[in-house]
């Protein structure tokens, strides 16, 4: 069995998919090495309960529903449809008996892969890897939230520490004289102070105040294992066993903040689409990969993205989301560069050259939409390169895709005499 004990959102994908396939409890732990208890507990713990009815009847928890024919039970006089129609009998019905569904109290718990799921009227559990790993995320960080310390404490450390600071002492000064009493650093004590731990202010530290607080630089928070399984010598190791086109993608800035440009550049035809995004975040990205799927199709886009090949932005940093969609099906595969080797995906490097002939760099992109984008890049996808013998990264996608594949991505076929690289093209 494994040792440690957090799922991942790997696993609870996992749980979902077999749950779905009607795997026991059991086999659903020995497929993930776990113990059966610790996945009945958490499909248990997060559970989605939704009250939904099915299609053309609503939602009614009462088990004699399907033959009843009492009407007015919850005294609307006005109202000629029969009770069960409308559900609100089940508060007011003395008649009412509560259907308890067997898959319910007793494994699997919940409703995933019963046949019976969308002719059912009754009160639905259901299993969701992604709501489930949300849930995780917020109590964990409940958990760790506050300060750990305990009242008694507390109280003995404010006697020592309250009364000479009222008297204009430093807090550096009266660590020093009480450092053996103290269970704390210095620093820890500024912190239980700003927290009110010890009903202090930090208006009675008057150097503290004084002081402009020191700009830090933003942090983006980044899962350190989503380069598990993902790096750039499994990038090497998995295209060595399957032959199949690569696509490297990348995040094109404008200004400090604001709008930027996802670029997901197809390097066996040099063809790039870049995708305006609101802000450089991973929910963004997830984002525009699930419109993308929605507008080509499964099929289509397993088709255009079998590998993605990215660096370590922060907005590339939950690549599950990315690889799959909510029902947790594969669509895609992730990898990672090096850090701090942009040539491994050097082809997508150069082509944001072109974007910068248009925009150029620090140029904010506030103004722009994603038809002036669209507009852009068919310009530079309808510009011959040389690399490509004088042919145009569109002619090459549209004879490996298809035109229609290109007309969906936004993309149009620019005449020769008509491209335009230069800030003019998008000069309102």
């Amino acid at each position: 069995m494994a040792k440690y004990k957090h799922l991942t959102i790997s696993e609870r994908i996992e749980i979902y998919a077999l749950l779905k396939e009607n795997k026991s409890i059991r086999k659903i732990a020995k497929e993930l090495n776990r113990d059966p208890t610790t996945i009945t507990k958490e499909i248990k713990r997060h559970l989605e309960v939704k009250e939904t009815g099915r299609g053309g009847r609503r939602f009614n928890q009462c088990k004699n529903s399907d033959n009843c024919r009492l009407m007015h039970v919850c005294g609307a006089k006005n109202c000629w449809d029969l009770c069960y129609k409308c559900g609100k009998c089940n508060a007011y019905c003395s008649n009412y008996e509560e259907q308890v569904c067997e898959r319910l109290i007793k494994s699997p718990y919940c409703c995933n892969g019963c046949d019976k799921f969308r002719s059912c009227h009754y009160r639905k559990k259901v299993y969701n890897a992604h709501v489930a790993q949300n849930e995780y995320r917020h109590k964990l960080s409940d958990s760790r939230a506050g300060f750990y310390i305990r009242k008694a404490e507390a109280q003995r450390m404010e006697k020592i520490i309250t009364k000479p600071i009222l008297q204009g002492q430093s807090v550096h000064h009266v660590y020093l004289a009480h450092k053996d009493e103290l269970t704390v650093c210095e620093k820890t004590i500024y912190t239980y102070i700003s927290g009110g731990v010890f009903g202090l202010k930090n208006i009675d530290l008057p150097r503290k105040v004084r002081y402009r607080a020191r700009r830090k630089k933003v942090e983006h928070k980044i899962d350190k294992h989503c380069r598990e399984g993902r790096t750039y010598e499994d990038y090497l190791a998995f295209m060595k066993e399957n032959s199949v086109p690569v696509v490297q993608m990348d995040t094109v800035k404008g200004g400090i903040s604001g709008k930027v440009l996802l670029t997901i550049h197809f390097v066996a035809s040099g063809f790039m689409i870049a995708i305006l995004r609101d802000a450089n975040t991973a929910k963004s990205v997830i984002n525009a990969f699930n419109r993308l799927d929605s507008i080509l199709g499964r099929d289509l886009f397993k088709k255009l993205f079998p590998v993605l090949l990215t660096d370590n932005g922060s907005e590339f940093s939950n690549p599950l989301r990315i690889e799959a969609d909510l029902s947790g099906e594969i669509r895609t595969k992730v990898f990672y560069c090096d850090r701090n080797r942009p040539d491994q995906k050097g082809s997508i490097e150069v082509t944001h050259e072109f974007i910068r002939r248009i925009i150029p760099r620090g140029q904010p992109l506030d103004f722009y939409t994603q038809e002036d984008i669209d507009k852009m890049m068919s310009h530079i996808n309808s510009y011959g390169r040389k690399k490509l013998n004088d042919v145009c990264p569109y002619d090459i996608f549209s004879l490996m895709y298809g035109k229609e594949t290109a007309e969906l991505l936004g993309i149009q076929k620019i005449p020769f005499d008509e491209i335009n690289l230069t800030p003019k093209l998008l000069r309102k």
